[in-house]
């Protein structure tokens, strides 16, 4: 009589337990992406650590705290099924309003250079909400387009989809933090373009916001003719925007100093840099928010232009990853997720970079995986457990499909 230790007793699903066992297994994982991650990774904390090593402002153990933290919520995302998320749009629209609308709360809100845009709570570190808004503006606008399928032709429903997408934007203004509101935008621009939105309503709702740029600059002009100051926009947003459209002539001392510096650091790098926490700009303290705002600069007049390519090289590895995982997910609701995280990636690049050359306004938006920031690294790791998860569900449904047709 055999032992019943070696009997393969079948379940109440009629599975045996060996069956049983190969069902509970880790999620796939991605490791050329991986790598590519953690090359990037180590790459902005060794330009990190010299930017703050001249800044008794920042603190470089707070950007490895971010980073320990970032693996962690990765891992657990990655190993989550983000499919179960795909109905809670309302759920979604709730927590943007109340993360990014936390700072107005009395005893917690901080208000930093004219924005209310972080919140401090006891002894627990400085948080900037709207950071972390951006993974649930992704996840309410890729929920948002998911349902039409790739196609989104009745226009109530586009109009629909747009109201909801901009309800993070208001909340954004009314810091108010325009750097940020334009990333909530540039997401939802994706999602409408991935998620099939006629181009026919695409090319008339950008025509309407050129429209109404242009109107708040008209009515800012007509308020402040009759109150003697500017209500629509921040003294320095239109600074640094005419600073952009006249650059020969801004004020080297006041408003066109730090595209001015950004410039002169960026070239006194040339083909190798001036050498590894080495650069004149940001350690004596010329080029400002070198680790933040300025850190390709940094990173340009330190290793110069090869430094410049290895980034380059290793962002453009990145992105072709995200496009081959966004092409091998098993639903359009992980699709939307993966092409508006490459997407926004893609925007803040741009602009950060872009606004360092003098080929587009300065703002506050940092470069991905690169500046300084505890909550930045934390949102960015996060979203790429999401993409981990949408790559292992799809290498699943995948192996279930071949299996099947095999059999």
């Amino acid at each position: 009589m055999p032992e019943l230790t070696n009997l393969r007793m079948p379940d109440a699903g009629g599975r045996t337990q060996a069956q049983t066992r190969r069902r509970i297994k880790l999620p796939a994982i991605n490791w050329p992406f991986l790598l590519v991650v953690t090359v990037l990774v180590v790459y902005g904390l060794v330009i990190v650590y010299s930017a703050v090593s001249a800044d008794e402002d920042y603190n470089f153990s707070r950007q490895l705290a971010g980073v320990a933290v970032g693996i962690i919520a990765m891992a657990l995302i990655w190993a989550f099924d983000y499919r179960r998320l795909s109905e809670y749009t309302t759920l979604f629209i709730i927590l943007n309003v109340v993360l990014i609308l936390s700072p107005h709360v009395p005893g917690i809100g901080v208000n930093t250079m004219g924005a209310t845009s972080w919140v401090k709570i006891g002894p627990l570190p400085q948080l900037q909400p709207g950071e972390f808004a951006k993974i649930t503006v992704i996840l309410l606008d890729a929920s948002i387009m998911a349902k039409f399928q790739g196609h989104l032709d009745d226009v109530r429903e586009y109009c629909k989809a747009i109201a909801l997408m901009l309800i993070p934007f208001v909340c954004i203004m009314t810091q108010p933090d325009l750097g940020t509101g334009l990333v909530y935008l540039f997401i939802a621009a994706i999602a409408l373009v991935m998620g099939g939105a006629r181009p026919k309503y695409l090319l008339i709702t950008l025509g309407i916001c050129v429209a109404l740029v242009v109107l708040v600059f008209l009515a800012d002009e007509v308020i402040k003719g009759s109150t003697g100051e500017y209500k629509l926009l921040k003294q320095y947003q239109r600074d640094r925007l005419l600073v952009f459209m006249n650059q020969d002539t801004a004020d080297l001392t006041d408003e066109g100093y730090n595209l001015q510096q950004a410039k002169v650091a960026i070239g006194s790098g040339g083909l190798f840099g001036q050498g590894y926490m080495k650069g004149s700009q940001h350690s004596l303290g010329i080029l400002p928010e070198a680790p933040t705002d300025f850190i390709f600069c940094v990173l340009a007049e330190e290793l110069g232009f090869f430094g410049v390519m290895v980034l380059m090289v290793l962002y453009i590895a990145l992105f072709v990853l995200g496009f081959r995982i966004a092409s091998a997910s098993s639903d359009m609701f992980g699709l939307l997720i993966v092409m508006c995280i490459v997407g926004m990636w893609l925007f803040q690049i741009l602009e950060n970079i872009g606004m360092t050359c003098g080929l587009m306004p300065i703002t506050g938006i940092p470069l991905p995986f690169m500046s300084f920031g505890s909550s930045f690294m934390v949102v960015n790791f996060a979203l790429l457990g999401f993409m981990g998860s949408v790559w292992s569900r799809g290498k699943e449904s995948a192996g279930r499909v071949t299996y099947a047709a095999s059999n």
